[in-house]
């Protein structure tokens, strides 16, 4: 049984929108001792590297994601950040998630990949803004290159 095409946009929506969630979850847990507090440890201080930028990008990559703002730019950030942290804190305790702690972080790396591939689904943000009239005639005036003075 194949699933019918036109679901395929309505699932590939809720997909992002779970899986932005779930990742911007993780920075305010991170950054704000909230929902469990900080994964693994203590909260980062300001600034701190890794740690602080990472839960930046979960928290605004996250919320970008799940909105569906700059989804595909968005996505292809979390994933890569998934990616250096599969890498270079979990790959070394083991060559397999299983073994190193890092299914979260392959998991993650995939679904925002994935997201990137196939772009926003049902429901983003951008097609909400480009409904609107005012944002219709700023983007013809921004693609024809005339500004008013």
């Amino acid at each position: 049984m194949q699933f019918p095409s036109h679901h395929e946009v309505t699932v590939l929506g809720l997909f992002r929108i779970v899986t932005g969630l779930l990742f911007a979850c993780h920075g305010a847990a991170t950054l704000f001792d909230v929902l469990g507090g900080p994964q693994g440890g203590s909260a980062p201080g300001p600034g701190q590297w890794p740690g602080w930028w990472a839960a930046m990008i979960q928290l605004a990559g996250g919320a970008l994601v799940l909105a569906g703002l700059f989804t595909r730019t968005a996505a292809t950030l979390c994933s890569g950040s998934m990616a250096y942290a599969y890498f270079v804190h979990h790959q070394p305790d083991g060559l397999f998630p299983l073994e190193n702690g890092g299914e979260k972080a392959a998991l993650f790396c995939w679904a925002f990949l994935l997201i990137a591939a196939l772009g926003p689904g049902r429901w983003p943000m951008t097609a909400l803004l480009a409904q609107r009239p005012s944002t219709q005639v700023a983007l013809r005036k921004e693609v024809a290159g005339t500004h008013d003075t």
